[in-house]
């Protein structure tokens, strides 16, 4: 009996043995595919893009250029003051008159 007691400790020191080479192996593995991954993530450079849509480039080319617009054109301006200066500037009553009602019209939901 003594000898059966004895293979049976070398028996579960070999097991153990096998259990850490399998393990050390494992790890090895691991350990070259997580090099693997990295090496492959560092070669090839990531390349990000932004595409826009064309109903996008239109608002952004609408914002432009109304942040460029100063809101009101002194060409007009100064010609509006010339004509009134000198007496060239005439009113239409109608128009104005129609302008006003309209004015109104929007501003009261009439």
């Amino acid at each position: 009996m003594a000898i059966n007691i004895n293979n049976l400790g070398n028996n579960n020191q070999v097991n153990a043995k096998q259990a850490e080479q399998r393990n050390q192996q494992q790890v090895q593995q691991n350990n070259q595919q997580a090099q693997s991954a990295q090496q492959a993530q560092t070669s090839a450079p990531r390349q990000d893009s932004v595409s826009l849509t064309n109903s996008a480039q239109q608002v952004s080319n609408a914002t432009q250029k109304a942040k460029d617009a100063s809101g009101f054109d002194q060409q007009k301006v100064d010609k509006l003051k010339k004509a009134i200066s000198e007496g060239g500037y005439k009113v239409d009553a109608e128009r104005l008159a129609q302008n006003i009602i309209a004015s109104e019209g929007k501003l009261f939901g009439l």
